[in-house]
C-alpha cells in the first residue's frame, strides 16, 4: 500500500521546518509567515494530497472536532432536512456530524445525554421530548454547550442553553382559522403522543374559542406521529355519527395516513373532508391532492441551531442562554378548498 504522507513529507517538499508546515494547517496568528512561504507549503500539501490526522489533531488540541445530533424519528421526513442545515455548518466548520435516534423515548435521550457526557462530542443540537433544561446541566458544566429544538418560547435563563423554537401554539391557530375562515365548523385534530402536540392542540383549540366554535373532545385524536398514526386517528374520526368537515393534522405524516381512511371511506379531500397538515415536507406537494401545511423549513432550523452552536464553542456567544423564535408560514395548496 502506498505510504500516506505526513507533515514531515511537506516540510521536505517546501523545504521548511515541520513546525511552520502546522502553522499554515492550523491557520496559526501566533507568527508571521511569508506569503512565498505559505504557497509554498500549500503547493507540498496540494501536490502529495496529504490529509491532516484528525485523531492527532484532537490529542493536541482536546477537541473531538465532531457535534452530535439528538433526534426522536430519523425516518420522519422533517429530520433528514433538519440534520442537512447542521452538516451544512458542520462542513465549513470542518467538524463531523454523529446522529443519535432516540425513537421519542425518555431512557434514549438519557442514555445519547450521558455518551455526550463522556467526552464523545465537543457540542450538541437537540430535538428532546422528555428532558428539560435540568438534565443538560451536566453537559454545560462540562463545557459542552447545547442547542434545543423548543415547540414554544423558552426563557434565556442563566446557564449558556440556547434554544430555537418556532410558535407551534401560533402556527396551528394559523392553520386552523384558515379552515374555520373556508366555511369549516366541525373540525377534527390528529394530534401526536409527545413533542411539539401540546402546544398544537392549544392553538387548535385557541382558533376555535377565538371563533366561538365549542371544542368537542371527541374530534381531538391522538395516534403516533407518522402515516400509521394518522390512518388510525382519522378512522375514529370518521366513524363519529357527526363527522369532520375537515381536520388539523399534527404533522404531514399524520395527515397522508389521514388521506388513505378518507379515500378508503370513499370520500373526497377537499369536498367532504378539508386537511391541513404541518411540516411541509417534501411529499406534502406530490400527494394528490397537495397538501395545505405549515412550513417551517426545516434545513433552515438546522442550518441556524448549528451556527448557534458554533457561536458558543468559538466564544461568540453571551455568557448567558439565548432563545431564537423560527419564521413559519402556511403553504395554501388544494387540500383545503371550501366544501362544495
Amino acid at each position: 500500500m502506498k505510504k500516506r504522507p505526513t507533515q514531515a513529507d511537506v516540510a521536505r517538499l517546501a523545504n521548511v521546518s515541520q513546525a511552520m508546515v502546522s502553522y499554515v494547517l492550523n491557520d496559526s496568528s501566533s507568527i508571521s509567515i511569508p506569503d512565498e512561504t505559505r504557497q509554498r507549503i500549500l503547493d507540498a500539501i496540494s501536490e502529495l494530497g496529504y490529509q491532516p490526522n484528525r485523531t492527532a489533531r484532537s490529542l493536541r488540541t482536546s477537541k473531538t472536532y465532531t457535534i452530535a445530533a439528538i433526534i426522536p424519528d430519523i425516518t420522519n421526513p422533517f429530520y433528514p432536512a433538519f440534520e442537512r442545515g447542521i452538516q451544512d455548518v458542520a462542513d465549513q466548520c470542518d467538524y463531523d456530524v454523529i446522529t443519535y435516534n432516540t425513537d421519542g423515548l425518555a431512557e434514549k435521550e438519557r442514555k445519547y445525554i450521558q455518551s455526550v457526557r463522556e467526552g464523545r462530542v465537543d457540542g450538541v443540537v437537540a430535538v428532546l421530548f422528555h428532558t428539560s433544561a435540568p438534565g443538560l446541566f451536566p453537559l454545560l458544566d462540562h463545557n459542552i454547550p447545547v442547542v434545543r429544538l423548543e415547540a414554544t418560547r423558552k426563557p434565556a435563563g442563566e446557564r449558556p442553553l440556547d434554544n430555537i423554537y418556532l410558535d407551534n401554539v401560533a402556527a396551528a391557530r394559523e392553520a386552523v382559522s384558515y379552515l374555520i375562515g373556508k366555511g369549516h365548523q366541525r373540525i377534527g385534530m390528529l394530534a401526536g403522543p409527545e413533542g411539539p402536540t401540546h402546544y398544537r392542540i392549544v392553538g387548535y383549540v385557541s382558533a376555535l374559542e377565538s371563533h366561538a366554535i365549542a371544542v368537542d373532545k371527541q374530534l381531538i385524536q391522538v395516534g403516533e406521529f407518522n402515516e400509521q398514526g394518522g390512518y388510525e386517528a382519522m378512522r375514529v374520526l370518521l366513524a363519529l355519527a357527526d363527522r369532520p368537515t375537515a381536520v388539523f393534522a399534527a404533522n404531514d405524516l399524520m395527515a397522508m395516513g389521514a388521506y388513505i381512511a378518507i379515500k378508503e371511506a370513499g370520500l373526497r379531500i377537499p369536498h367532504d373532508v378539508a386537511v391541513v397538515g404541518f411540516d411541509n415536507i417534501p411529499t406534502a406537494k406530490l400527494v394528490s391532492p397537495p397538501l395545505t401545511t405549515i412550513d417551517q423549513d426545516q434545513r433552515e432550523v438546522g442550518h441556524r441551531a448549528a451556527e448557534m452552536l458554533f457561536e458558543r464553542l468559538e466564544g461568540r456567544a453571551p455568557a448567558v442562554g439565548r432563545s431564537e423564535e423560527r419564521p413559519h408560514r402556511l403553504i395554501i395548496r388544494e387540500s383545503a378548498e371550501p366544501s362544495s
